[in-house]
């Protein structure tokens, strides 16, 4: 959770409860000459075949393959990755979106130790181009190399309407060696809130690392893919054979992770692409958990889907977050109306109140107890307009999880202005409409308060406004959507109010 969140959940759960009380209540920059030095493996034969030289022999040779979804350009040096470009997803110029490998330390690059000396070795490959399409909807591309008593086929299988791939590598003469995702492959939008970096899915648990390591971590039971990420993409390795270890380290300012084999044929799914839930759930390898959703997943996931549903039916993500707000605002209807109701009765006895206080200044006890009895005779609970807004609290957390990073937001379009959910209102409409709609709805709340408590609520609505100007516009949207049908509520709830009270 960002700052970003926490502040604004805070301030949001104050201005909520705190102005129920006060209302009703008795009173990096890159090194490119680093070293990467993660480990040293002793290779488990007698006699291990010598390591190539340093120096790349012969031409590189790039092969480009082509599917729906993106291209992609290998090099024979390493058999390895250059480069992934995603035909569906544009960057800021309108360009397509490039998930690029470094020759720092390339992705998919193999090696026995800390130089990943296999990774100089200029492969033998065949074919030249692939193009794939839904009549040739699979094809191989294979890397080989012989070297002095030991040998490296790659073999890279692909498919024409997806974004993941197979590797199988046979290695032979080594005992065991490493595979790594490189440095920053999966990763493209640097400035983005959220985590950046290294991802370990193992026994069922996400492992994120969030700053620079002073020791390697290493991870030996239960390991099911290893990953790196923005906020909306990402690349992973999934070691279908087993793998002996995973390992995050870093070096310099970079942090890298990689997978120990053993020697012989091993077999991996390859991922680069976007964060798309049901596309990622589908390959049936847990890749969806590189979505983060919170604490309230649970709640979160459904949430994503019904906007989806919605958005098929309205193909508009900002009439889709419209609709989903009142979906989810519908259930909780006639708990409002009780907190609604609760706190025009707090509003009503507060005078009372106030002689009570008045009578008792000094005997707090006896005070307490009038206060309690006067509660009791007008059957009314003074933390019946409190609970429902803390019920509401788990589904807000888990709706802005959902918008926050919904990679189904980005570049999404609304209204004139609003031209992509996924970034803050350009002209700050949205916020201001907002801290606007947050002022009548104070306005018209039962309220008893001090003058101090209202410029404080008032300050508060403000800080909370200035805050809301840095968020993206897809949020922003549901808070103000959710807010003036808070307002229509209440107005209602004014109107009925009498009627009730005039039945008794």
């Amino acid at each position: 959770m960002d700052k970003r969140l926490v502040i604004a959940v805070v301030l949001a759960i104050v201005l909520m409860i705190g102005f129920y009380f006060f209302a009703a209540a008795p009173p990096v920059t890159e090194d490119h000459d680093v070293v990467v030095e993660p480990f040293v493996v002793a290779p488990r034969v007698p006699a291990p075949a010598p390591l190539p030289p340093p120096d790349v022999v012969g031409a590189e040779r790039t092969v480009a393959v082509y599917t729906d979804l993106f291209r992609a350009v290998f090099t024979s040096i390493g058999g390895t990755i250059k480069s992934i470009e995603l035909k569906e997803f544009r960057d800021a110029e309108g360009a397509p979106v490039v998930l690029k490998g470094d020759d720092l330390l390339p992705p998919l690059v193999i090696g026995t130790d800390k130089r990943f000396h296999l990774g100089r070795l200029n492969f033998s490959v065949r074919p030249v181009n692939l193009h794939l399409w839904h009549g040739k909807p699979t094809a191989n591309l294979v890397f080989t190399y012989t070297g002095e008593g030991f040998s490296i086929q790659r073999t890279f299988t692909f498919h024409y309407d997806r974004y993941g791939f197979e590797l199988t590598d046979k290695v032979i003469g080594l005992g065991s060696y490493w595979i790594t995702l490189g440095k920053d492959f999966g990763i493209f939008e640097r400035d983005e809130a959220g985590h950046l970096g290294p991802v370990i899915l193992a026994d069922g648990k996400r492992v994120t690392v969030d700053k620079i390591l002073a020791e390697p971590r290493h991870f030996t039971e239960g390991i099911q893919w290893i990953a790196q990420e923005d906020k909306y993409f990402f690349s992973a390795i999934v070691p279908i054979t087993p793998a002996e270890k995973a390992t995050i380290w870093s070096k310099g300012d970079n942090t890298f992770v990689a997978l120990k084999m053993e020697g012989g044929e091993n077999s991996f799914f390859i991922y680069a692409g976007p964060k798309e839930y049901e596309v990622l759930k589908a390959f049936g390898f847990g890749l969806e958990r590189i979505i983060d959703f919170g604490f309230f997943a649970i709640l979160a996931v459904p949430m994503l889907w019904v906007l989806k549903q919605i958005y098929s039916i309205f193909p508009n993500y900002g009439v889709a977050i419209i609709l989903l707000t009142l979906l989810i605002r519908i259930p909780f209807i006639p708990l409002i109306n009780n907190s609604i109701k609760s706190m025009q009765g707090l509003r009503d006895i507060q005078p009372k109140v106030n002689e009570i206080k008045e009578r008792n200044k000094k005997n707090p006890q006896r005070m307490q107890k009038e206060i309690m009895e006067l509660y009791k005779k007008h059957k009314i609970n003074p933390f019946g307009g409190c609970l429902p807004m803390l019920i509401q609290v788990p589904f807000f957390l888990a709706l802005y999880k959902v918008l926050s990073i919904a990679i189904e937001l980005r570049k999404a379009p609304f209204i004139f202005w609003l031209t992509d959910l996924s970034e803050k209102d350009p002209f700050f409409i949205l916020p201001i409409l907002m801290g606007a709609a947050m002022v009548i709805q104070q306005k018209m709340t039962p309220s008893a308060m001090e003058p101090m408590q209202q410029k404080m609520m008032m300050l508060m609505t403000v800080v909370f406004t200035i805050i809301l100007m840095k968020f993206p516009s897809g949020l922003v949207l549901y808070w103000l959507v959710n807010t003036l049908l808070g307002i229509v509520q209440q107005l209602y709830m004014e109107k009925k109010l009498p009627t009730i009270q005039a039945k008794k």
